[in-house]
């Protein structure tokens, strides 16, 4: 068994995004949620191994880092990439840098390269500052995300915060004067101590040559965009590792639910649309233990499911309402107890026959595809939906689009439950 390229991503959606826009390209991938499967998935040219790291305390997301590593190292792995967000979201208590440390520390590595930032969707790393649709990320919309809120643009100084390696810039211009001399700078970095090198990605160019420098390093880190180059790069290099059987893979057949755990604006604007045509379930996750929500939503569900309408599941509100819910329960509290009472639902769901899920929300697809106990799935490439498409690998063939809460068209709840219809 060998495995050419083994990316650990950090949230769901974040794999799902690489996985997609591999499988775009021509390149297949393995997207598996749970390790345990690892031994099973035979030969494969790319393995997506989606995780819920992104939130966890250092400490733990430590171990469990160390866990799946040594899990992949076990069934023959090549190279391996840390795919965190492209933002790099992430505050001085978060775990990039000190899952970095471990990663240098297991492997022997000499220096580190980090890449955030993806141009095709408007992330940008200049002289080291992270831009966010054009503007600073301490300026848009991500200084109030409710988790990680972005409040310092430099990433050099964001990582050096979380770690005792000096960390050090690649920037653009040098970038831009070609491979050798990109690599010519990381070896001057190096020389002086550096040991942990951010990559400026102005544009796809400082992408490719990013992905030439680090292409035979056994561990990179970075967000989406890198990874992809990396994995085109080596297929030019080497060829394809496996094909895939080219038939459309099946769906299963059932009912319908979105289930709506991002507060961004732009969400709450799909959730608002999708209910303007279907019911809509909210849920103020302040009225009640778990099991008390769970049980309102389930007989809700039940006297609706048979209308034949997807239904939605919405714990998701304004900034007000996040404001006022962590005052409760703390940050990560108020996060947990919306993803608990969504996951159980889709559980049960699940039992009762839904076979099309929509999930908005990077943890929340995670904690979703957790409690409907899906391994492994076939991801489906990147189209007008975005990333995120995918049908579970066992008997129910379970149909879902699990999407991060910042993208997509008002619409695409419905859009993307009527593809499945037809697809």
């Amino acid at each position: 068994m060998s495995i050419r390229f083994a990316v650990i991503a950090d949230d769901f959606t974040g794999g799902l995004f690489v996985a997609s826009n591999l499988e775009r390209r021509g390149i297949p991938v393995v997207y598996v949620s749970d390790p345990a499967v690892l031994p099973t998935v035979g030969d494969q040219e790319v393995l997506v191994l989606a995780t819920r790291l992104r939130f966890l305390p250092a400490k733990e997301a430590i171990a469990r880092l160390d866990a799946l590593t040594s899990a992949l190292d076990a069934i023959g792995t090549r190279f391996l990439y840390y795919k965190y967000c492209s933002t790099f979201d992430s505050t001085d208590a978060g775990n990039i840098g000190p899952c970095a440390d471990l990663l240098m520390r297991k492997y022997g590595l000499e220096r580190l390269i980090f890449s955030p930032g993806y141009p095709d969707f408007r992330t940008y790393v200049h002289e080291g500052y992270l831009f966010y649709k054009d503007r600073l990320i301490s300026e848009s919309i991500k200084r109030f995300d409710p988790i990680t809120p972005m409040n310092d643009p430099d990433m050099v100084r964001v990582l050096q915060r979380q770690t005792t390696e000096r960390v050090g810039l690649l920037p653009h211009r040098v970038l831009h004067g070609g491979v050798e001399a990109a690599r010519d700078h990381v070896q001057g970095l190096q020389q002086s101590g550096v040991r942990y090198v951010v990559m400026d990605c102005v544009d796809n160019d400082d992408i490719a040559c990013g992905a030439s420098i680090c292409r035979r390093d056994r561990v990179t880190t970075g967000a989406d965009a890198l990874a992809i180059e990396l994995a085109q790069q080596w297929r030019q290099a080497e060829g394809a590792f496996v094909e895939r059987d080219a038939s459309p893979p099946e769906r299963g057949v059932g009912a319908e639910a979105v289930l709506v755990g991002s507060c961004s604006e732009i969400t709450l604007r799909q959730r608002d649309h999708f209910a303007g045509s279907n019911p809509l379930h909210s849920i103020d996750i302040r009225d009640g233990d778990e099991q008390t929500l769970v049980a309102r939503a389930l007989a809700w569900a039940d006297a609706h499911l048979s209308a034949g309408k997807p239904l939605g599941f919405s714990v998701a509100g304004d900034p007000d309402f996040v404001a006022a819910t962590q005052a409760i329960y703390g940050v990560m509290g108020a996060a947990r107890k919306a993803e608990a009472v969504l996951a159980l639902i889709a559980r049960e769901l699940g039992n009762k026959g839904v076979r099309k899920f929509v999930v908005s929300g990077g943890e929340m697809s995670g904690a979703v595809v957790e409690a409907l106990g899906i391994s492994s799935m076939r991801v489906l490439p990147f189209d007008e939906l975005g990333a995120g498409s995918c049908i579970s690998l066992d008997s129910r063939k379970i149909s879902l689009l699990l999407k991060p809460g910042k993208t997509g068209a008002d619409d695409v709840f419905s859009a993307a439950l009527a593809k499945m219809r037809t697809s």
